[in-house]
């Protein structure tokens, strides 16, 4: 399915200054994508958008949960996000090498979000998606352990995770 273009913003008659927006992304918008790390979830994006002669400076932050697969058991596991971003717009020809610089034609008059919303969600999400000690699948685990010689490592892996995370 292509996304619905809900999460659009004509930025063409907005004045020099500063302007602010909020969207509610929920359980529609990851139905739309095919093939989704995130199954589900409730966020919030609050935008605050800077445009200027010749750009426009975006400060994105982005608030909610998801539901996603847990890395050791794939059971869906609820997952908080958090994350501040900030993408400039400028307009032009060239393409940009750079991940937080987004050249638009020149006679472009509207931001399309939905892509870069996703894009910034899965960017909140921590690295390892697990659910908490104790709280994975006991008979996948099982499984697992029987398959896997190397479970203990993971453990202690597990651990250590646990500790950079406590810091």
């Amino acid at each position: 399915m292509r996304p619905t273009g809900k999460y659009n913003i004509p930025f063409l008659g907005l004045t020099i200054g500063h302007h602010t927006f909020e969207f509610k992304v929920g359980q529609a918008f990851f139905a739309e994508r095919e093939y989704s790390i995130v199954h589900h979830g409730e966020v919030m994006v609050a935008l605050q958008l800077e445009k200027k002669e010749t750009m426009l400076i975006a400060m994105y932050h982005i608030l909610g949960a998801v539901s996603s697969a847990c890395d050791r058991c794939g059971e869906p596991v609820e997952v908080p996000i958090k994350g501040e971003y900030r993408i400039i717009y400028k307009f032009g020809f060239e393409d940009s090498g750079d991940e937080s610089l987004v050249v638009l034609h020149p006679d472009a008059y509207m931001l399309e979000l939905d892509d870069t919303f996703y894009e910034l969600i899965t960017l909140s999400l921590p690295n390892r998606l697990k659910h908490a000690a104790g709280d994975c699948d006991p008979e996948v685990l099982k499984l697992l352990s029987n398959y896997n010689e190397e479970d203990d490592e993971d453990d202690e892996e597990d651990d250590l995770d646990e500790e950079f995370e406590e810091e």
